[in-house]
C-alpha cells in the first residue's frame, strides 16, 4: 500500500464499493493506484506518461499485477474525456486541474460511485508552484462542478502544511450511493 498517498484519498476510498472499478486521472507515480489496488479494487490510471506508475506497480508486486490498466494519453489535447459516463465506482484526482475535463470526470462517476478530488487552490502562489490561476481552484469551485450530478459528503478549502500549500478537496457521491442513507463515521 502506498505510504505517500493523500490522507484525503485514504479517508474516503473505503466509500467505493468492494471490488469496484477505480479510475485515477493524471495518475503520476501511481501512489493512489497502489492504494486502491491494495484495497482490492480494479484500477485504471490515465496519464500522458505512465512509466512512473508502471515502475511503482511492478516494483511493489515484483511483477505486473492483475486488475490494473494504464492508459497513456494526453488529457489536455482537446479530445473529450476518454471514460464513458457512469462507468466508475470511484474516481480519484489529485494535484491536477484541467477545467475542460471536469464535466467528463464528474460524469464518469456511477450513480453508486464516489469522486475524491484534491488539488491546489487560489492563493497557493505565495508558497510556490503552481501559481498560475489556470491551475488553481477558486473557493467553492469543486462544489459548483459536482452540483446536480453528485452530492458532496465532505469539502475543504484549507491551508495545509509540510509543505505549505492551499488546497481544495471534495468527496462527492452519486445519487444512489449508500452514504446518502448511512453517512460514513469518522
Amino acid at each position: 500500500m502506498s505510504k505517500d498517498a493523500s490522507e484525503w484519498v485514504r479517508r474516503f476510498l473505503p466509500g467505493v464499493r468492494p471490488g469496484g472499478r477505480v479510475l485515477d486521472v493524471a495518475c503520476g507515480s501511481g501512489r493512489h493506484l497502489s492504494l486502491a489496488l491494495g484495497a482490492g479494487y480494479v484500477v485504471t490510471g490515465i496519464d500522458r506518461d505512465t512509466s512512473r506508475a508502471r515502475d511503482t506497480l511492478t516494483g511493489e508486486a515484483g511483477r505486473w499485477p492483475a486488475n490494473v490498466d494504464l492508459v497513456e494519453l494526453d488529457l489536455e489535447d482537446g479530445s473529450p474525456f476518454p471514460v464513458p459516463a457512469g462507468t466508475c465506482d470511484g474516481v480519484i484526482v489529485t494535484n491536477y486541474l484541467w477545467r475542460p475535463l471536469l464535466p467528463g470526470i464528474v460524469a464518469a462517476v456511477s450513480d453508486t460511485g464516489l469522486l475524491i478530488y484534491e488539488t491546489f487552490a487560489a492563493g497557493n502562489g505565495r508558497f510556490g508552484k503552481p501559481s498560475n490561476p489556470a491551475f488553481l481552484l477558486q473557493p467553492g469551485e469543486l462544489i459548483d462542478v459536482v452540483a446536480g450530478r453528485l452530492t458532496p459528503i465532505a469539502y475543504e478549502h484549507v491551508h495545509l502544511r509540510d509543505p505549505d500549500r492551499y488546497v481544495q478537496r471534495i468527496a462527492a457521491v452519486g445519487l444512489k450511493h449508500d452514504w446518502l442513507r448511512d453517512p460514513p463515521a469518522f
